[in-house]
C-alpha cells in the first residue's frame, strides 16, 4: 500500500485513496505510531463518491473517527489535485459536511463548514468559554498571556464536555493560540478547526476584522477570515513523503 505523508501547520496526516470503504481504526493506531510506525496525527482515507469529488474517512492518531480536521482538510486538498483525483478546486465530503477548497500551489484555502454555537457563554475554572462546533466541537477562552495555558484544566474540560480546548491571545489584530486536541489527547502544534473558532469568537467581540493571521504553537501563520457567515482557513501545506508498506 502506498501512503503519503503531509504537513500542514504542524499537523501531519498520513494520506491515501482506495474504493474499498471499511474500518480502518487498527490500522490508524498502527500507522500513525511515532515509533513503530509513519508517525502522524491522523490518517485520512479518500473514497469515491458518486457526486463530488470524494469523501473521507479521518481517524485520530488513537483510532478514533472525528466528523472534522481543519488542517487535513487542506492537506487532502492538495493531496486529490496532485494525484489527479480532482481539479484545483475540489470539493469533498466529510463526517460534518461539505467541503470546498482551491489549491494554489502549496497554498490552500478552504471553506469551512458552518458554525453552530454549542451553548451560551459560561464560566468554568476560573474562564469565561465559548462552545462552538466549527467541524468538531471546541471551548475558547481568551487570556492575556498564553503562558497561562494549563492543560490540566484543559484536560478536564475536554472530557467533561467532549471537546477540544484553546486558548488565545490576541495582538495587533492578530491571533495567538494554544489547544488541547481530542484523539491526540494532549496539547497540539496546530487545530485548524480550533483556530477557527478562536477566530470566530474574537471577531464576534469585534476584537478582529473580517481577516486576521492567525499562529498556532507551530509558529506557522495562517489566514482566517469570514464572509457571508462562512469561515475560510488558508495557509501552507508540505508534501513531506511517500512511502510503501508491504
Amino acid at each position: 500500500m502506498n501512503y503519503t505523508k503531509y504537513s500542514a501547520s504542524g499537523n501531519d496526516f498520513i494520506i491515501f485513496h482506495t474504493f474499498i470503504k471499511e474500518d480502518r481504526s487498527d490500522l490508524a493506531i498502527k500507522l500513525c505510531d511515532r515509533f513503530n510506525g509513519i508517525g502522524a496525527d491522523g490518517l485520512v482515507v479518500l473514497t469515491p463518491h458518486s457526486k463530488y469529488d470524494f469523501e473521507w474517512e479521518f481517524y485520530n492518531s488513537d483510532g478514533s473517527l472525528a466528523n472534522m480536521c481543519g488542517n487535513a482538510s487542506r492537506a487532502v486538498a492538495h493531496y486529490s489535485y496532485i494525484n489527479s483525483l480532482s481539479s484545483n478546486t475540489p470539493t469533498f465530503l466529510t463526517g460534518a459536511g461539505l467541503i470546498s477548497a482551491i489549491v494554489d500551489n502549496n497554498i490552500v484555502k478552504t471553506q469551512l463548514t458552518k458554525p453552530v454555537e454549542l451553548k451560551p457563554q459560561f464560566n468554568e475554572l476560573g474562564y469565561d468559554w465559548f462552545f462552538v462546533d466549527t467541524g468538531v466541537p471546541h471551548l475558547v477562552t481568551i487570556v492575556e498571556d498564553l503562558k497561562l495555558f494549563d492543560i490540566k484544566k484543559a484536560k478536564e474540560l475536554r472530557y467533561k464536555y467532549n471537546t477540544n480546548v484553546n486558548f488565545i491571545k490576541i495582538k495587533d489584530q492578530n491571533i495567538y493560540i494554544r489547544t488541547y486536541e481530542r484523539g491526540v489527547e494532549s496539547e497540539t502544534l496546530a487545530c485548524g478547526t480550533g483556530m477557527a473558532a478562536g477566530f470566530l469568537f474574537a471577531y464576534q467581540l469585534d476584537l478582529v476584522s473580517d481577516s486576521c493571521f492567525v499562529y498556532p504553537k507551530s509558529k506557522e501563520q495562517l489566514t482566517l477570515s469570514i464572509k457571508d457567515h462562512r469561515l475560510y482557513f488558508k495557509g501552507e501545506v508540505s508534501r513531506v513523503f511517500d512511502t510503501t508498506i508491504l
